[in-house]
Order: structure tokens, then sequence, then C-alpha cells
């Protein structure tokens, strides 16, 4: 396993839409364990491969709900709304408001490439939608209400 740089707003590779995992492969291991220690090792909930500069439909979220690794991830359904505050690994020094579903249910692959599907609420759904946004070459600032620099207020 190994750190590996968040890259930063700006940097095109956050705006690709990503390619679609077909090989479930050592290759494929060794990313999901890199953003596993990589997004530990920045304290954050999630991270999406582009952050890292992989062009991949691969994710990691790390929540009370437990970890998961979601390649190839799609949303299924969404249900209610929710607003409130994100931040973003790439998005260093700011946090907005966005709204976002409040219950979403996803499918998604593992490593080894079996099928599962998960329902989310609240935290985890919206870290969900979050990520996968970020496979579609979509930031939160792209949605939010709002965006403050931390400590100063910006609209």
């Amino acid at each position: 396993m190994a750190y590996r740089y968040v890259v930063q707003i700006g940097d095109e590779a956050l705006r690709k839409n990503c390619r679609e995992v077909k090989k479930f492969d050592k290759e494929l291991w060794d990313l999901l364990d890199d953003m596993k220690e990589t997004v530990r090792a920045e304290n954050g909930a999630g991270l999406a491969a582009p952050q890292i500069g992989v062009d991949l439909r691969v994710v990691v979220i790390d929540l009370d709900e437990g970890y998961f690794e979601m390649i190839n991830p799609r949303i299924l359904s969404a249900k209610g709304e929710q607003t409130g505050p994100e931040a973003c690994l790439s998005v260093k020094g700011k946090h907005g408001v966005v709204t976002r579903p409040y219950k979403v249910k996803a499918e998604y692959r593992d490593r080894t490439g079996r099928k599962h599907t998960v329902t989310g609420v609240e935290l985890f759904a919206r870290c969900m939608c979050h990520e996968f946004d970020h496979l579609d070459g979509i930031i939160y600032v792209d949605k939010a209400e709002s965006v403050e620099d931390d400590g100063e207020e910006r609209q």
C-alpha cells in the first residue's frame, strides 16, 4: 500500500468522465489498497480514483457504516432531500452547502467483480452522491448553494 497525492481543483483529472473498470486484477487491488491508505491518511470520508489522477470508475467510502470499495457504481434510486455541509479532499481550505438525496440505493462491484447493492441514508447517501459525482467530472462546488473559505465567508 502507498499513499497517493490528492490532486486539487483546477487539475483536468477531476473533470473527466471516467472509464468503466473491465479488469478485476492485481493492479485494481493495488489501486484500492492505495486509495484506502490515502483516504485514511487524509482523514476523509471518501475518495474517488480521479482525485488521485486515475481515470477509472472506482470509489472508496469510509464511514461508521463501514468501509466500502465501489467499482463501476451507479445509483438505482434516490429519495427525499437533505441540505448540509460538504468538503472535499480536492478542494482544500473550503466547504459548502449542498442539497443531496436523503436516501440512495446503489449498485456496484467489489474488487473481485461481484455485484452488490447498498442503501445509504443521510451522511452515507451524501457521501455516495459526492464520490459518484467525481466519476463524471463533477465537484461539489458545482452544486453548492454557497462555498466558504475555511474561516472566511465567500459567495
